[in-house]
């Protein structure tokens, strides 16, 4: 049987210099939905969709800030082969990320996806 492709976030996959997240802010499109800020715009031609996640000390205690670094990752690991398009997108924790489950997390991220009709059609 054939492995299936992986479906984690290794380093090349993410958004790591605070120069990628600053021309994200400035020059890509925003929404915020729930729980969650989203910036992104489209990945460079040939290039695969890359995330970066911010979560800041408003968020609550390191135990806290890490969780909710989890689950926006297993989000976007979950749901990155249903973009349209490669896209590199920063997600940013709003501080009520802190009381929500994974579902609720899974469904403000979907919601964004929708909205900023990133979604294939299925």
């Amino acid at each position: 049987m054939k492995p299936a492709a992986s479906q984690g976030l290794p380093r090349e996959r993410r958004l790591r210099r605070s120069g990628e997240f600053g021309r994200l802010r400035r020059e890509g499109r925003r929404l915020v939905v729930g729980c969650l800020i989203m910036n992104w715009q489209p990945a460079p031609e040939g290039a695969g969709s890359r995330l970066g996640v911010v979560t800041s000390r408003a968020l609550g205690s390191a135990v806290v800030r890490s969780r909710g670094r989890r689950l926006m990752r297993e989000v976007w690991r979950r749901h990155q082969n249903a973009l349209r398009q490669p896209v590199n997108m920063v997600l940013v924790a709003r501080p009520s990320l802190a009381a929500k489950s994974f579902g609720q997390v899974e469904a403000d991220f979907l919601q964004a996806l929708r909205l900023a009709r990133l979604l294939k059609d299925l």
